[in-house]
Order: C-alpha cells, then structure tokens, then sequence
C-alpha cells in the first residue's frame, strides 16, 4: 500500500496575497517541469523570492516530488537556511546552498531553476559546452555562463565562486552537473529554462548523427542573433507582455496537466 504524504493545517492568514501568488506560480513551476520530464525524483529545485523585506524564499519540501508540490507545501526560508514557519519537512541542504547564493546577490533573482536533466547534464559534461548550431542556442549563447564542478554543493564557500561565474547572465552550465536559469518574473525564469533544456535536447540529438558536417552558425549570423537578444521581448502588437504571455500559457497547461497545485 502506497504511503500517503504527510500535510499539517497550515494556516495561510500569514501569507500575503502577493505571497500567495508567488506560492500558486512556483507551484505550477515544479508541476510543469515534471510534466516536461526536468524533474529528478527527490532531487533538484526551483524557489522563489517571497515578496517582502525580509529576503526570504520558497523551496521544494525534501521529500515531494514535483508532481506532488502544491502551493501551501512550499517551505519557506531565509537565507541562513532557517525554515520560517510550520512544515513537516526540511530542505534538500545542496539546494540551499546554490539558491541562497543567488538569491542574495542577484535582485532581479525572482525565480531560479536547476535541473539534472539527462540532456542538460550531457551537454555541461561537454568539453565544448553548448554549441551554436541551433536557433535556441544562438539565442542563449551571449547571456550563457558556465561554473567549474567543485563536488556536490555542499560547502557554503562555493557560493561566492558561483555568483562570480554567473555574473549578470541569467542561464547557466553547472559542469558536470546539469542547467541553471533565473528571472525577474517567473515567465522569464520558465522561458529561460524551458530554451536551454530544449537547446540541450537539440543538440544531443545533433551530435548523437556524428561530429562530422555538423553545420554551426555563421559567424554574420551568430553576431545578429546576438544584436537581436540584446534588444526587449515584445510580444505581438495589442497583446501583453511577452512574458506575461508565456506564462499565462503555461499556466493553462499546468492546469489540464496537472491540477491541484493551487492547494
């Protein structure tokens, strides 16, 4: 007989309706990224900065898989790594590690994803990492940073090092180790990593051909996609804003999907 998860009244007046939100949208992060196969069992994580003063955020409780989160599951923390709250469960320490470093450097952190997906950690395995031989990558490529792997990330003094690669990029390599992407809103840290998972993807497929003839981007042309990346989303004309789109989309998706993550 199956184990039932393990839940605890919470009492969600302490929560903020800008808390809630954020709580609803990561939620559906960790649903949708499960739904698309980036999970990794227990293992892996997504947060979220909790709108506030305080610079606390919300991660995966160590012990749900993706499918399972819901937003009042979400374990609240600080940056310190002390739980803020009620919650049956603890964190996963190596997620801490990584997302406290972010999300105490980079303000536009709102939202951060890492993931050991198998293309993702194929391709940061890779010496020449990732390659301009596809749209995606080409559109990832100039704001793509990479981090040395140092062993399972589990020493705090890792975090500076960390922060220095990732600098002002909003996607990453974790060599040896899998994908990382941020944003401001959650529709650009989903698009983020929605782009480089699928540019791994693109390019494990490639390569699995043979090294031989593989065409990669002129040089006139990665230059433009270059020029073109540098330049404001927008969506079509009359319509909201490109990540707003995105997101909303994705949402639905969540919503026939996966339902119940609104809990």
């Amino acid at each position: 007989m199956a184990t039932a998860i393990k839940t605890t009244d919470v009492d969600t007046r302490a929560w903020t309706q800008a808390e809630w939100k954020v709580r609803v949208d990561l939620a559906a992060f960790y649903r949708l990224s499960a739904v698309y196969g980036w999970d990794d069992f227990l293992f892996t994580h997504i947060s979220a900065r909790v709108p506030g003063p305080d610079h606390h955020f919300l991660i995966n409780p160590y012990g749900l898989m993706f499918e399972e989160i819901t937003a009042s599951s979400l374990v609240k923390v600080d940056l310190a790594g002390k739980i803020i709250g009620e919650s049956l469960y603890g964190i996963n320490y190596a997620g801490y590690v990584i997302h406290s470093a972010i999300h105490g450097a980079r303000d536009d952190a709102h939202f951060i994803a890492h993931f050991h997906s198998p293309d993702g950690v194929a391709v940061s395995s890779h010496e020449e990492g990732l390659l301009p031989i596809n749209q995606r990558a080409l559109g990832l490529i100039p704001r793509l940073s990479y981090h040395e792997y140092e062993g399972i990330a589990l020493n705090l003094d890792e975090r500076e090092r960390l922060v220095a690669d990732l600098g002002d990029t909003s996607t990453m390599l974790l060599r040896n180790h899998g994908t990382l992407a941020l944003g401001a809103s959650v529709g650009e840290a989903w698009s983020n990593i929605y782009h480089l998972e699928a540019a791994c993807t693109a390019q494990v497929r490639t390569l699995s051909a043979g090294r031989d003839r593989i065409l990669i981007a002129p040089d006139a042309a990665q230059e433009e996609v270059r020029r073109q990346v540098s330049q404001p989303r927008k969506a079509e004309s009359g319509a909201g804003g490109f990540y707003d789109l995105l997101w909303e989309a994705a949402l639905r998706k969540a919503a026939r999907a996966s339902p119940g993550f609104d809990a």
